[in-house]
């Protein structure tokens, strides 16, 4: 009897984690493993564009996606880490893509075009935050989501700014 119970116990023990992870929709994982790429793919292009930009307000768009977005990445991965989420590693094909594109790219034709890209990015982001907001269940990820969903739209207004005024130059 005993041996049976000890055998009961430790199947319990390994079964249970896999139960709570279960607990996390799949939509939800999806979404936190998405925001975890285009969270990465900010902070290396915020680099390049440290780097590369001609323009100040380029330049400076760049060193604020470096710092809100490490932010936000280091919130996300406490968040998965919670729902034992397990983030990917690498930045998803179409972010290297662009990266390896925007790389090749100086002066003024880089900042258009990653202005460009970034208006277009968080045009989508918002767009999928606020969507997961109104559709989950997770109250965790329903407070991730409000507490960065401001900063997201201000990169929005200043990534059509920026933009408005680079088309306004050529």
């Amino acid at each position: 009897m005993r041996r049976f119970t000890t055998s009961l116990l430790l199947a319990a023990s390994l079964v249970l984690p896999a139960v709570a992870r279960a607990d996390v929709a799949q939509e939800d994982k999806d979404f936190i493993n998405e925001a975890a790429q285009g969270g990465m793919a900010e902070v290396k292009l915020g680099e390049l564009a440290k780097t590369k930009a001609e323009n100040a307000a380029v330049k400076s768009f760049g060193e604020r996606m470096v710092t809100d977005h490490t932010k936000v990445n280091d919130q996300l991965k406490t968040l998965a880490t919670k729902k034992s989420v397990t983030l990917p590693t690498d930045l998803a094909s179409e972010d290297q893509k662009l990266y390896d594109d925007l790389s090749k790219k100086s002066g003024a034709e880089f900042d258009k075009a990653y202005m460009d890209a970034m208006v277009k990015d968080h045009d989508k982001d918002v767009a999928a935050f606020e969507k997961v907001e109104k559709s989950t269940k997770d109250k965790d990820l329903k407070s991730f989501i409000k507490k960065t969903l401001p900063t997201l739209k201000t990169h929005d207004k200043m990534a059509h700014a920026d933009s408005d005024k680079l088309t306004k130059k050529m």
